[in-house]
């Protein structure tokens, strides 16, 4: 509950949502459970990498451009389906306070929840410039679906997309991905059920070299990816788009 309140009293400082949709920020949207059906159930996990190497808390005009491509992706979700959002960073849940879950009923449209997100993603480096947010000097992706995974059950029928806006840059103690030859640690990531897809928003930003921004997805695809073992059915990731 206290990281609700955290979260809620930054967006509000912000202007980023209204009073209105705090109420399913602190989760208090009840009519979400009684919705009927109406298309596939999907969950969207939503990470924003906070980190000072992600151009997303830096650059105003490209956080603006993803967050328009999280709103696209969020508005055609049908009733109840889910979208959870989590800041990541360093390896230090009190550093990360942004962390919301978002229900779609016929009060909590696709589109209005969209237009949010899209809001809070697009203010992100004015949130780090006023202080609101703080930059983080590690980036703990591996760690960070761990602890989601611990959480959600890609086999309970939802349709379980993992979005990253990250640089996809890992720097942490699974290894430094600015390394030529560094690797991610395998079967560290243990799902319940095979995830549907991971996609790495903005993967080599910042570093200019599309042999490196290659080099970070093939590391990152095969990590996530191969057979029914791993733990995503399929991977994307987006320098540009």
């Amino acid at each position: 509950m206290l990281t609700r309140m955290i979260t809620a009293a930054v967006m509000l400082a912000a202007g980023i949502f209204g009073v209105g949709s705090i109420g399913s920020i602190m989760g208090t949207d009840a009519e979400a459970a009684s919705e009927n059906e109406f298309g596939k159930l999907q969950r969207i996990v939503l990470g924003l990498d906070l980190s000072m190497s992600n151009p997303l808390v830096t650059d105003k005009a490209y956080a603006a451009k993803l967050g328009q491509r999280v709103a696209d992706e969020i508005e055609g979700l049908s009733p109840r389906s889910e979208i959870w959002v989590r800041s990541f960073g360093v390896y230090d849940p009190s550093s990360n306070p942004l962390r919301f879950n978002e229900v779609i009923s016929a009060k909590n449209r696709p589109e209005d929840v969209g237009k949010g997100i899209e809001t809070l993603v697009s203010n992100l480096p004015k949130l780090m410039q006023d202080g609101v947010i703080k930059g983080q000097a590690y980036t703990n992706i591996v760690a960070f679906l761990e602890n989601m995974t611990q959480v959600i059950d890609c086999s309970d029928g939802m349709e379980t997309r993992f979005i990253l806006l990250t640089d996809g840059i890992e720097d942490s103690e699974y290894g430094n991905l600015r390394r030529a030859n560094s690797k991610l640690p395998d079967n560290t990531l243990r799902t319940r059920g095979q995830c549907y897809e991971l996609q790495i928003l903005g993967i080599g930003q910042g570093l200019g070299s599309p042999s490196e921004t290659q080099r970070l997805r093939t590391v990152w695809s095969d990590w996530a990816t191969g057979d029914d073992t791993k733990p995503f059915a399929s991977f994307v990731g987006l320098n540009d788009w």
